[in-house]
């Protein structure tokens, strides 16, 4: 963990391009490295008894992780970070804060990995969740009970895009006494703040969009509140699931260049939407960015910018192992908001692990393709996906298809 002291007023009202540039580059005040250095250590030498230099042992503090640690509780407007080992390590960390009885309130479309925790794992140790709309406020309502502690939200979800009014949601549950958690994973502190519309919990999965480049796996927690933080910590540091060095750097290093990397992604994701909404193939296309989305008042509201993920239906399900045996630019991978194109098949792959039925009833059927849309070109990720709905057609109605 590491507090947001906001010491500096000049360095903290700069812009936050500036902010995410600068990452650990004034931090190292004996060498002046403009990269901060990895400190691999994990013990660290006492100057006498009863004396520390602010790190004794590095699941409990490190300095490279510190300088990471500091830096995402500065973005997102909270009170204290910290790195854990992977996303879903920082949600195990998140659930601990609960106790055998609590109830959790949870965005209906979500993470698979995160209901398979849920229902797997934290129902074992009496933790129950009930899944809703929770831009529903009389679906929060309803399923409110006395035991119930806390509201995730995932906005976007993943994979179907819906939004939740953030502002509306904290309202509503600090009047009963409930902390708002909101997964930012797919927007990262650049486009949306969740802490400055009221949250308690921010959560990344990092090694997505912060990262950046499909080689580091990391999560990331902000809390508001010094009792939270407080709380947090100690879960932080007794379940030891925290990120270690080497990895905290290239976090940082991916963090640095965000602003660029997310408006490419969104400038791509939204060419890639507008064409695949004209496509014959295609019926139905999900992305807040799109006029019709039925969220896209709230989410310019909340947000500055879109994501570049975006998932698609294609008419026929026949369609959808031959697209993606035909996509050549685009990889067909699991993962999400790498610099690379990435699709994946979310039914059996990121969703597997809701129930059909319940996968079915959101509307995650065996039609749907997600597409985390990288910063190529544009036009070589469409004449890409063109030719793999080409392809597959002509393969479908028994022509020869045009690559193989």
């Amino acid at each position: 963990m590491h507090t947001n002291s906001k010491e500096d007023p000049i360095m903290t009202s700069r812009q936050i391009e500036s902010r995410l540039a600068q990452i650990g580059s004034i931090s190292e005040p004996v060498t002046g490295a403009i990269s901060f250095p990895i400190y691999q250590s994990t013990a660290f030498r006492h100057p006498k008894l009863g004396e520390s230099t602010g790190f004794d042992y590095a699941r409990t503090k490190s300095p490279t992780r510190t300088i990471l640690e500091d830096a995402i509780a500065e973005l997102e407007s909270g009170d204290a970070g910290f790195a854990t080992s992977s996303g879903m390590a920082a949600l195990q960390t998140i659930f601990a804060y609960f106790s055998q009885g609590d109830h959790l309130i949870v965005s209906l479309d979500l993470y698979g990995g995160t209901y398979r925790l849920l229902e797997d794992i934290m129902l074992r140790f009496g933790v129950t969740a009930t899944y809703v709309d929770t831009n529903n406020l009389d679906a929060l309502e309803s399923s409110r009970t006395a035991n119930t502690k806390a509201v995730l939200i995932e906005t976007p979800t993943n994979p179907l895009m819906m939004i939740t009014d953030i502002a509306e949601v904290a309202t509503w549950a600090k009047k009963h006494g409930i902390l708002t958690i909101v997964d930012n994973t797919l927007l990262t502190p650049f486009l949306q703040r969740p802490i400055e519309l009221g949250a308690d919990i921010v959560i990344h999965s990092a090694t997505k969009y912060l990262g950046g480049h499909n080689d580091v796996l990391a999560g990331l927690i902000v809390t508001k509140g010094e009792a939270l933080s407080e709380r947090m910590a100690l879960l932080h540091n007794s379940i030891g699931a925290v990120l270690g060095p080497q990895d905290s750097w290239l976090l940082m290093r991916g963090m640095k260049t965000l602003a660029l990397r997310m408006e490419r992604h969104e400038y791509n994701a939204t060419k890639v939407a507008e064409y695949l909404l004209t496509h014959e193939a295609i019926s139905d296309v999900y992305y807040p960015a799109l006029p019709d989305h039925p969220n896209y008042d709230i989410q310019r509201k909340q947000s500055s910018g879109n994501t570049g993920i975006l998932s698609f239906k294609v008419k026929d399900a026949r369609y959808v192992e031959p697209i993606l045996r035909h996509i050549r630019l685009i990889a067909f991978a699991e993962s999400l908001g790498g610099v690379e194109s990435l699709m994946t098949y979310p039914a059996v792959q990121t969703h597997a692990a809701i129930p059909e039925e319940i996968r079915r009833q959101v509307g995650v059927d065996d039609r749907l393709l997600r597409f985390s849309v990288g910063i190529e070109h544009a036009d070589d990720i469409i004449a890409d996906l063109g030719q793999a709905l080409a392809s597959s057609k002509l393969e479908i109605e028994g022509g020869v298809a045009a690559y193989e």
